[in-house]
């Protein structure tokens, strides 16, 4: 028996990374898994691959998300599960940021976690009560350089988490948020070299496999944990080491 075996979980940006890891983490376990994204080939293949569904979604879309909240009910019974993983990042200066690149940033990471929590939460407190992960990133915990939009948008994240987990607590479901540092993915791709990893106290950038055992941790085990903040960052955030 898997550790959620009879649960349904839709998983954002799923087609790839840490999104395509997650899904199949949740799938080992028994869940009933619904990948989304907008890269329609790569994600019907990773929901082939393990089993799963694939919707297309368009995550800064109102009318995706209610259209997959309502086929996700209908067709599967339940919803238990809701992993808010779509992301993209920018990089500019805060100064020569364009109010496009802003927009869109700001959109997808997180105006599109709001209409995703907006849009479910009415089937996981039908459920009984689930579990909401939002993908945030230290990015949402410090500052960096030539992220503005980005920075904005995971500390937004943040914060939408803990009060999504004071409205929602009165329904029985759970709101965390999980704050990745450098994981190899498609979109941190070229962003950082191998030094820059080695002088965290872990010395290496992370794998996307090891923030989906977090997010499984998060849905299956953490059930005294609501409205905070998991990070696994390698320990990037905990301080520098000095030479003396």
């Amino acid at each position: 028996m898997g550790k959620l075996d009879g649960r349904v979980a839709i998983v954002t940006g799923a087609a790839q990374g840490m999104g395509a890891e997650e899904a199949r983490i949740l799938a080992t376990e028994g869940a009933r898994v619904v990948l989304c994204d907008i890269l329609d080939d790569e994600g019907a293949s990773v929901a082939s691959s393990i089993g799963a569904e694939y919707r297309h979604l368009d995550v800064t879309n109102e009318q995706d998300w209610s259209d997959l909240a309502g086929w996700a009910e209908s067709s599967l019974g339940r919803i238990d599960i809701l992993v808010n993983n779509a992301g993209v990042v920018g990089f500019t200066p805060v100064a020569s940021t364009e109010l496009s690149e802003w927009n869109r940033v700001i959109g997808i990471n997180l105006t599109g976690v709001f209409l995703g929590i907006r849009a479910m939460a009415p089937a996981l407190a039908r459920a009984g009560g689930g579990v909401i992960v939002n993908i945030s990133s230290t990015a949402g915990i410090m500052g960096y350089s030539n992220l503005s939009a980005y920075v904005a948008s995971k500390w937004g994240v943040r914060g939408l988490t803990k009060a999504a987990a004071l409205d929602l607590a009165k329904d029985g479901t759970r709101v965390v948020s999980v704050h990745p540092g450098g994981v190899r993915t498609p979109m941190t791709a070229g962003v950082a070299s191998e030094d820059f990893y080695a002088r965290q106290p872990i010395p290496r950038i992370g794998e996307p496999n090891e923030i989906a055992k977090l997010v499984l941790y998060l849905v299956a085990d953490a059930t005294y944990s609501t409205g905070t903040e998991f990070i696994a960052d390698g320990g990037a955030t905990v301080g520098q080491t000095l030479d003396i």
